[in-house]
């Protein structure tokens, strides 16, 4: 086992601090996956969503009012029923879409 002494440890400690700091600085000024409200969706997105919705939900269950939960149930629903219904991501989120937006 190495002891290192009082300077190597005290530089250690700072190498370490500079490559957390560096790291943490890159992330916060990388692009962010979409701001909440930002995301445009096309009147086509919700039309293939409701056509997903319709064919993969519906062939092994009724299917809900999407008006019956708010968007955060959804969120939480989804996640374990699109797995389920094999569904991959950006059916998951035109699904998402569609039954978020149905008032």
């Amino acid at each position: 086992m190495k002891i290192l002494t009082r300077n190597q440890t005290s530089s250690t400690y700072y190498f370490l601090i500079t490559v957390v700091s560096a790291v943490g600085i890159l992330f916060s000024c990388s692009p962010k996956q979409g701001v909440a409200g930002t995301k445009t969706i096309t009147a086509e997105h919700l039309a293939q969503g409701k056509v997903v919705f319709d064919n993969s939900c519906g062939k092994c269950h009724d299917l809900p009012n999407p008006s019956d939960h708010n968007a955060q149930d959804w969120v939480g629903i989804m996640n374990s029923m699109a797995p389920k219904a094999k569904l991959n991501e950006e059916q998951h989120q035109m699904v998402y879409d569609y039954i978020v937006s149905v008032k």
